[in-house]
């Protein structure tokens, strides 16, 4: 079966070398329930083995992004066992890590708000666009709980002091205060968006795929560590490695012979 058919919850489409998968729920404000949770984790986990392919980017429909969980979802976890609700929690860990750790690099158009666990689905993305009108809402105490299964990736990428207030709060705020802290790399207008992420994704897929995978990795690796003789071991046998790799050689040499690297023709 096609990836682009048999979705219920999403839609996918591809452009070159880029695929898009879009939130397809507008009705119920794009939240997710145990259905969406498997089709986003099928989605990237075959679209991350596309040898050809070079750049995800995670989009929505409707005018908000994602509101989080879906609330007949919700409704239904309340009769769970603890159980049940372990198992249920670690299909959504699933779902996030798989994002995460995508070889390619996801790019996250946030056309609308992103609430709770849709502010899981951007942080485990590489890159973050948001509308300036985009509002966003760690709202999980509100209701009794904690966004315990995203705070890997949102404290990641917002930073632990601003997730200490904003976990803390669950006060919404919007898009200018993402950028300031760090959470989102690009707000632009709403006619702006589709240009902003179409610049980005051409970055991505200009440069070498095998570096931009090995340099995700490394972010990942890198980061939080000590400085020290094994870090330096480590990082000196990564470029040692990738200078020696196919396409490591092959872009020095069009650098210095002046011509477009093999992965652009």
């Amino acid at each position: 079966m096609s990836l682009e058919i048999g979705f219920t919850t999403l839609t996918i489409s591809r452009e070159g070398k880029v695929a898009t998968v879009t939130l397809n729920r507008p009705d119920v404000r794009n939240a997710f329930n145990e259905t969406t949770i498997a089709e986003i984790t099928q989605a990237f986990g075959e679209l991350g083995a596309e040898a050809d392919l070079r750049a995800i980017v995670l989009a929505a429909n409707g005018p908000a992004f994602c509101a989080g969980a879906d609330l007949n979802w919700m409704k239904k976890m309340a009769g769970y066992t603890h159980a049940e609700n372990h198992a249920d929690a670690l299909q959504l860990a699933e779902m996030l890590r798989t994002i995460y750790l995508c070889p390619k690099p996801v790019v996250a158009k946030v056309q609308g708000d992103c609430y709770a666990g849709g502010m899981g689905l951007v942080s485990a993305c590489d890159i973050i666009v948001a509308v300036d009108q985009a509002n966003f809402c760690l709202s999980e105490v509100k209701l009794g709980l904690i966004p315990a299964t995203i705070s890997p990736y949102v404290i990641k990428a917002m930073g632990e002091n601003a997730s200490r207030r904003y976990f803390l709060t669950a006060e919404r705020f919007g898009a200018q205060e993402a950028l300031r802290i760090g959470f989102a790399h690009e707000v632009v207008a709403a006619d702006a968006l589709d240009a902003k992420v179409a610049e980005i994704v051409k970055a991505l897929v200009n440069n070498s795929p095998n570096a931009v995978q090995q340099a995700k990795v490394l972010v990942r690796d890198v980061v939080g560590q000590t400085v020290n003789d094994a870090l330096l071991a480590d990082t000196a046998e990564r470029i040692a490695h990738i200078r020696a790799s196919e396409q490591g050689r092959e872009g020095v040499a069009s650098f210095l012979e002046k011509r477009k690297p093999s992965w652009l023709s």
